[in-house]
């Protein structure tokens, strides 16, 4: 097999998908970044109908309707210059209806979104439109430092470049 093949045959769900922070339209973007500190992530995803905020792998998260994503690049667009701004909520600042994908596309599929789109992380909802995670670069080169460690790990950072004197003992 070769790269491009595994990507168009492996599912985004057995990717490691990286979790999300979770808070209810309305929230301040104040308490909208507590809680991702609080989570120790640098995604927040916005829900309608009252979700309770969580790390995303809560079984209530199922019960919420996504309606928008809120991350670190929004941060540094949209909030970081503008008094008043961390009082207002995060309906203002995030990126509403956010493209997402489901789990048995294939990471090759959610690559070309990611590039499409100009973003880097792409939320993973199932047929019921429960939440499951983000996709995120970093799980496409975990996955291929998994298939393919001896290229991948193994790999001189600059493969032209070579010492111009021995090294070792």
């Amino acid at each position: 097999m070769n790269l491009q093949t595994d990507l168009k045959s492996e599912h985004i769900s057995h990717l490691v998908v990286s979790g999300f922070a979770q808070v209810p339209l309305g929230t301040s973007v104040r308490d909208t970044l507590a809680r991702m500190r609080a989570d120790g992530r640098v995604v927040c995803l916005v829900v309608e109908e009252g979700a309770a905020a969580g790390d995303g792998q809560e079984e209530d998260s199922g019960q919420a309707r996504l309606v928008g994503i809120f991350t670190e690049r929004d941060v540094m667009r949209k909030v970081i210059d503008v008094p008043g701004m961390l009082e207002r909520p995060v309906d203002e600042v995030m990126s509403t209806d956010p493209i997402t994908i489901g789990p048995d596309a294939s990471a090759a599929d959610g690559l070309r979104l990611m590039e499409k789109n100009q973003f880097r992380n792409l939320p993973i909802v199932d047929g019921s439109g429960r939440l499951l995670g983000i996709m995120t670069h970093q799980a496409i080169i975990d996955y291929l430092a998994d298939r393919y460690p001896v290229e991948v790990l193994n790999r001189p950072s600059e493969p032209e470049r070579f010492p111009r004197r021995a090294e070792g003992g």
